[in-house]
């Protein structure tokens, strides 16, 4: 309506100026009869470009903010990836030291599956009869001892954790070369019996290792520190309670000795000193 009477009004200054009635006078009128509504149109001209622009800047904006998320996540991932790839090189190289330091023959495994519930603590790695592992290969770390292997299939083995209360292994103190047995604790830690009644002088902190008199392990692996020696009176074995000195919880690569030897393997496990 308001685009309808502009028009008349426009209609009919133009006749009047045609006829020539106040030609000037018709102009002025025309122009303040149309000037506001000139400046209203221009108004809302600039304000529908204003909030066009507005819009497609935040359309943009969207976009590229959604893109740098995008890109954000990926350098997130990208970080975790390459963290994780120079960890595992990291424990590649000392398992890689520890393998070419060793005076008997290894093979290197990755763990692919964990049981610790109930009574049964053990891992599964990817090595088996066809890498030359056995039943009752030693399994160890460059931390010290993990277990055995106590089944073989042909590409995977099975190894019994240390922790296990079916475990046991012939140990001795490093220190004051007190003999005595490790043994599986349900706790999750170890148990060094030993028969003498003083306990020979052991204490926290002292470091267990494989005494090497069976056919199953060299001798001088690290097996456990001390955390307390239980007093059991008149019984014939006394013990102290150990915490093994490899975390089992985060064993991720290990080495399966499949070669035999004599010789004291102390010396390889800085672990083990002190």
């Amino acid at each position: 309506m308001v685009l309808l009477a502009v028009l008349a009004v426009c209609l009919g200054l133009l006749t009047a100026q045609v006829r020539g009635e106040g030609a000037a006078r018709t102009a002025d009128l025309a122009t303040f009869l149309v000037t506001p509504f000139q400046i209203v149109l221009a108004k809302a001209h600039r304000a529908s470009m204003a909030g066009w622009e507005a819009y497609q800047d935040w359309k943009h904006a969207r976009a590229e903010n959604r893109q740098l998320r995008a890109e954000n996540e990926q350098l997130k991932v990208d970080s975790l990836r390459t963290a994780e790839a120079l960890e595992e090189n990291r424990r590649l190289r000392r398992l890689l030291v520890l393998a070419e330091s060793l005076p008997i023959s290894a093979v290197a495994g990755e763990v692919i599956g964990r049981e610790g519930s109930g009574w049964v603590r053990s891992l599964t790695v990817n090595r088996g009869l066809g890498q030359g592992v056995g039943a009752q290969t030693p399994v160890i770390v460059p931390e010290g001892l993990v277990g055995r292997v106590v089944r073989v299939r042909p590409g995977a083995s099975v190894i019994q954790l240390l922790t296990d209360p079916s475990s046991s292994v012939g140990a001795v103190v490093q220190r004051t070369r007190t003999v005595g047995l490790v043994e599986g604790d349900p706790r999750g830690n170890l148990r060094f019996k030993f028969m003498a009644r003083d306990g020979a002088g052991i204490a926290p902190g002292d470091v267990i290792v494989t005494s090497g008199q069976g056919t199953i392990f060299p001798r001088g692996l690290p097996v456990g520190r001390v955390l307390s020696v239980e007093d059991k009176g008149s019984a014939l074995f006394h013990f102290a309670v150990l915490a093994p000195v490899v975390d089992l919880a985060r064993v991720e690569e290990v080495l399966l000795v499949t070669g035999r030897t004599s010789e004291d393997l102390a010396r390889l496990f800085p672990a083990s000193q002190g």
